[in-house]
């Protein structure tokens, strides 16, 4: 055998055992990131969806409810204050912006839940199709964020666990890929809520 036969076979069986297989890793974690981000897409645009359905909700009570302003400003405030804030894939990658991002929905969420307490005041309003129409579109648009924020969570484990394990950590720090952010839960979400008639 020749020199340069050994060289090109040593080359070879060096590019089979160790480039090929790192390609391979290097494309699992990309395909592990995209879920993540695709899946962060789809919470946002339940919280979109949230958003849209929010001014139609509180047009429809205020028209029975005038005097209730309070509820009605506080709605308002939660809604701008998650509008105002700047949601990009970065927010995926620093847990402390993930975090206010969750407490202003979380305040929303209150505010929403006040409203619909408010509802129940007015019993004309309790029979009208259009907010019962709204109020279930809301209800619906809150399972779905509860089901897309589950779904991000799995996406995000199963992205964290893979490029913790050995030898995808090698490869996970050589090329820049860092672990990701879970949503949690609310603060005091583990306390029942009172419910008074």
């Amino acid at each position: 055998m020749s020199k340069s036969f050994k060289i090109i076979s040593v080359v070879l069986i060096v590019l089979f055992v160790v480039v090929i297989p790192s390609c391979g890793t290097y494309n699992n974690m990309v395909d592990k990131q995209e879920a993540v981000e695709s899946q962060w897409a789809q919470v946002e645009n339940q919280y979109q969806r949230r958003m849209d359905l929010i001014p139609n909700l509180v047009s429809t009570v205020k028209g029975y409810a005038a005097h209730e302003s309070e509820t009605f400003q506080a709605i308002t405030d939660a809604r701008s204050k998650v509008g105002s804030i700047q949601v990009t894939k970065e927010i995926l990658d620093d847990p402390e912006a993930l975090k206010k991002y969750q407490e202003a929905q979380s305040q929303l969420s209150g505010a929403l839940s006040r409203l619909l307490a408010v509802s129940e005041n007015y019993p004309e309003l309790k029979a009208n199709e259009n907010f019962l129409s709204l109020q279930d579109q809301l209800e619906g648009t809150e399972n779905r964020i509860s089901v897309e924020r589950n779904r991000f969570n799995e996406s995000v484990k199963d992205y964290n666990v893979t490029i913790r394990r050995f030898p995808q950590n090698i490869f996970a720090k050589m090329f820049g890929f860092r672990e990701k952010a879970y949503f949690t839960a609310s603060e005091g979400a583990s306390v029942a809520p009172t419910v008074k008639f």
